[in-house]
């Protein structure tokens, strides 16, 4: 069952060692088949030099596993919730990289600095409030998925233009449209965290960065306009402003 799916998590999985953003077992790949309403996930704490595909596990939107022959990862009611109120996703990452955890631990969201970040997050990584005891308790993993949500619908946020998300006192979530895309905005959302640092050490004026250039940096690769690689319509004419 979803062969190829468990293949596209396997290889996202095998990319988060390989990028510098989990240490040990610490973080998880899933990805989803919207029309088999399925998703596909990590188990729980196997040691990534010894993931095979076919260990992905399947698991459906309720959360149930449906087949696979080990637990899924303790993380799957996270992916559960997210995929469900997020449904133009394909793909969900959770890591403790250490510069996003470095922004969760201290409850603030990893501003939009530079245009490192405009390329990617339309605006401030927000930073979903801490768990309280009595959700820790009830539903600790669903309920970190519900913060995420809630963050998002409070602040009017669009889960696509900023795809990634921490929860405070926990670390980073990221996702996109599929697996692979999702791993790629786990590793800005962690390069940028660690730039935002930097910049706070250095200055305490206001580094944040103009709307219009916000727009130019994040438009140019996002959007029916966009022209930025070798995939858009646009991309012929402006080749020689690619950086």
């Amino acid at each position: 069952m979803l062969e190829k799916l468990k293949q596209q998590v396997y290889e996202a999985n095998m990319q988060l060692p390989k990028l510098g953003l989990v240490t040990f077992t610490w973080g998880n790949v899933s990805g989803i088949d919207r029309d088999k309403g399925l998703f596909v996930i990590k188990p729980s704490g196997v040691d990534y030099e010894n993931l095979k595909p076919e260990d992905m596990v399947v698991v459906n939107l309720k959360g149930e596993v449906v087949e696979g022959k080990m637990n899924p990862s303790s993380d799957t009611p996270t992916h559960t919730v997210l995929y469900n109120a997020f449904p133009k996703i394909g793909g969900i990452v959770h890591t403790h990289s250490p510069w996003a955890v470095s922004f969760a631990a201290a409850k603030m969201d990893v501003p939009a600095f530079n245009t490192t970040a405009a390329d990617t997050f339309f605006g401030d990584v927000p930073a979903a409030d801490a768990l309280t005891k009595e959700e820790i308790e009830a539903d600790y993993e669903g309920n970190t998925g519900h913060a995420i949500v809630r963050t998002f619908k409070e602040r009017h946020l669009d889960y696509e233009a900023i795809p990634a998300a921490l929860v405070s006192q926990h670390g980073p979530f990221a996702w996109g449209p599929t697996p692979d895309k999702a791993v790629y905005n786990a590793k800005v959302l962690e390069v940028v965290a660690g730039e935002d640092y930097h910049t706070l050490q250095l200055t305490r004026s206001n580094s944040e960065l103009p709307q219009y250039l916000l727009d130019k940096h994040y438009y140019r690769k996002h959007g029916n306009n966009a022209y930025y690689g070798q995939n858009n319509a646009h991309s012929k004419d402006h080749a020689v402003r690619e950086n």
